[in-house]
């Protein structure tokens, strides 16, 4: 598949006249423990400004006036409120779980409580930490519909069991294969491909200017929001949401040293208006 301005203009469209915030989908996500506090509100502000209709975030007590301060667009929850973890594990259309939420004994158990709550309706959106989490979890069980990871090469050895350098093409497909069926990876490294049992996009647009603390984090944040949206087609949603993460980067590098994270996302809402038109 070739991922390149004209998928994207094909996956975001105008908004519907009769429409409302539910239209656009509602999203859960969850992480931001100590000392990462960071990451998750970079992930929910790229969800927001993606466009999801509705977000919420599961953190911890103390990180919800510093997520407040930067978006008070998002809804948030203390994650240790079990009750409201439930309840908004329930209606939530895309669950994404993995942004700063470490791998402590409350990491794992509020792991374990979304694998096994999430049902066949909903997308399941694992990054960071959890994928390690995930790669420990004997046996996996979740029912999500569809299953979204975002490892880089170290993580995604750890799940595969493949070596850097083995991490051919081939043998990535090959080791996707033994993951649920509608999973979707988003393989990052320098060359980030996008993968399905039967499908690949690779990049062609991004660079060294990307690599700072929180980009991932704003990557699965904007691929929820896609996929909370776009839902015809989700590997091209993923697709294109990562090519914007890298294109918009890019078209930023050539003014700037480095690229913030929180600099895309301010961007975004911009760059979809005009490919929408």
């Amino acid at each position: 598949m070739i991922i390149d301005e004209r998928l994207a203009r094909k996956i975001v469209v105008r908004r519907q006249v009769d429409s409302h915030k539910g239209t656009y989908g509602r999203v859960l996500l969850i992480g931001g423990f100590y000392p990462y506090g960071g990451a998750i509100i970079m992930s929910a502000l790229a969800t927001v400004k993606s466009g999801a209709g509705l977000v919420t975030v599961a953190t911890e007590r103390e990180n919800i006036a510093a997520l407040h301060a930067h978006l008070p667009e998002a809804m948030a929850f203390d994650c240790e409120d079990e009750e409201f973890l439930a309840e908004n594990l329930a209606k939530a259309d895309v669950v994404l779980i993995g942004s700063g939420l470490g791998e402590n004994s409350k990491a794992k158990r509020v792991f374990e409580e979304v694998l096994s709550k999430v049902s066949e309706n909903q997308i399941l959106l694992v990054d960071g930490s959890a994928l390690n989490l995930l790669a420990k979890a004997t046996p996996v069980f979740c029912q999500a519909g569809h299953i979204i990871l975002t490892p880089h090469q170290k993580e995604w050895e750890r799940l595969s069991g493949l070596a850097i350098a083995d991490q051919s093409l081939e043998k990535t497909q090959a080791a996707l294969a033994h993951f649920p069926k509608e999973t979707i990876l988003v393989a990052k490294s320098h060359h980030t491909k996008i993968l399905q049992a039967s499908q690949v996009g690779e990049l062609t647009v991004g660079g060294p200017y990307q690599a700072t603390g929180g980009m991932g984090d704003t990557l699965c944040g904007m691929i929820a929001g896609f996929v909370a949206q776009f839902r015809d087609n989700l590997f091209e949603s993923v697709a294109v949401a990562t090519y914007l993460h890298s294109a918009i980067a890019e078209q930023l590098s050539k003014e700037a040293y480095v690229v913030l994270p929180t600099t895309i996302s301010a961007v975004l809402p911009k760059v979809m208006k005009k490919l929408s038109e």
